[in-house]
């Protein structure tokens, strides 16, 4: 399976746009490949440089498998986008809350899965609900990784 987007290359910078600094927007996606048996697609968009942690900014989930993509600025607040359903992001939102990084350049990775099932699970769920409903359904997987750092910050 692949994932690309036409806003960013994997592993480059990610356009302002996309970000807290800019309109906030969901960046467009698309995806390729995706194995004959899925039942849903879900994608998870996290921060490992965040420093508390990962940091979780969009969780969708429940996308039907016939989807080749989504649209820019399908995340905004509510409980579906994109055809799927909205799980709530580090920011305490049920949205896509685009990178903010407090310092440095951070790494933002958008991990998309194949599951062999939809998940049922509602609106608002939270990552770790999540994941323990997932666990051993993912088909396949695919990443995308783009770059940002605020003006001004070190690093």
């Amino acid at each position: 399976m692949k994932l690309l987007s036409s806003a960013f290359l994997d592993g480059h910078p990610i356009p302002a746009r996309y970000t807290c600094d800019g309109q906030d927007l969901s960046p467009p996606l698309d995806w390729r490949d995706v194995p004959a048996q899925t039942g849903s697609l879900a994608l998870i968009v996290d921060d490992p440089d965040a420093p508390s942690g990962v940091f979780l900014h969009w969780l969708l989930f429940d996308i039907p498998a016939s989807e080749h993509g989504l649209p820019e600025g399908i995340g905004i607040a509510g409980p579906k986008a994109g055809g799927g359903t909205q799980g709530e992001n580090g920011f305490g939102k049920v949205a896509y809350g685009g990178p903010c990084p407090p310092d440095g350049t951070h790494r933002y990775y958008w991990h998309l899965y194949a599951l062999d099932s939809m998940t049922g699970l509602p609106a608002g769920v939270s990552r770790l609900k999540f994941e323990s409903a997932v666990r051993g359904h993912i088909i396949a997987e695919a990443q995308l990784m783009g770059r940002y750092a605020r003006k001004g910050s070190r690093r």
